[in-house]
């Protein structure tokens, strides 16, 4: 395994206006390079809606497809959320865009209630991990950080990936968290927030964040809007496993279905 790059593209949001959000994120993609792992914001087309039937998309819908169409054009993988129509119900879905074009998706599991979202969306009952150039990554959104086992390393992941519209007022919760999951599943994490305020008057002060398995931060893109770069290493991992290797201590558990 080699060492990957990551670019996170913290970034202001147009309320529910996806054209526009596209174009803003198509801006910046050249600047990741060739083999990169991209990463915006949850719900990066709209900013985080409770009104799906007014701004979800279908599966094979444009956002979808211009995820795909900008991953094969830059030669990138990229992670990012939207709201999305689901047969009969509705989805906030992780989709992660590979080079070639093809694609993953992990729906939300923990549904922020105190906003409504169980309301409006279902929730997922799947773990997605997914394989980038020799990395494998555990996907999750937003208030999935507050759920421990929900991620528990089980060996199955090198980097835990966090998309989110998490709410400047619970900025200390979401990096000692952040630094909470990275330290206790020895794994890279990256986590991507998004800046300025949405269409129901909500602030975000972005602080997206690389920590590596140590628990030290390598990247705190502070509270501007911004391209940010980083570099997960692979002899960092397998340091940190070999000199403190807790998860051999670790408590066996399955996770019940719903």
């Amino acid at each position: 395994m080699r060492d990957l790059n990551v670019v996170l593209l913290q970034q202001e949001l147009a309320w529910q206006d996806p054209p526009a959000n596209r174009a803003r994120f198509e801006r910046l993609l050249p600047q990741a390079p060739a083999g990169a792992l991209v990463v915006l914001p949850e719900m990066f087309a709209t900013g985080f809606t409770m009104e799906p039937a007014v701004c979800a998309e279908a599966p094979d819908g444009p956002t979808v497809a211009w995820l795909r169409e900008q991953a094969i054009h830059h030669r990138v993988a990229i992670a990012g959320s939207l709201a999305l129509a689901d047969t009969v119900t509705f989805r906030n879905r992780l989709l992660f865009a590979r080079a070639d074009g093809s694609l993953a998706h992990y729906d939300k599991r923990h549904l922020f209630r105190m906003a409504g979202e169980h309301h409006c969306y279902a929730a997922g009952n799947e773990r997605r991990v997914v394989e980038c150039d020799g990395w494998r990554i555990c996907l999750q959104i937003c208030y999935d950080l507050r759920f421990p086992v929900w991620s528990r390393n089980r060996g199955d992941y090198d980097a835990l990936l966090y998309v989110a519209n998490w709410p400047a007022r619970r900025r200390e919760h979401w990096r000692a968290l952040l630094l909470a999951r990275a330290i206790e599943n020895q794994a890279w994490v990256v986590a991507v927030n998004r800046t300025g305020v949405d269409g129901k008057g909500i602030d975000y002060a972005g602080d997206s964040l690389v920590i590596d398995p140590w628990g030290r931060v390598v990247l705190d893109a502070g509270d501007a809007a911004g391209v940010h770069h980083a570099v997960l290493g692979a002899d960092a991992l397998a340091d940190c496993r070999a000199k403190f290797p807790v998860h051999l201590d670790a408590d066996g558990f399955t996770i019940a279905p719903d």
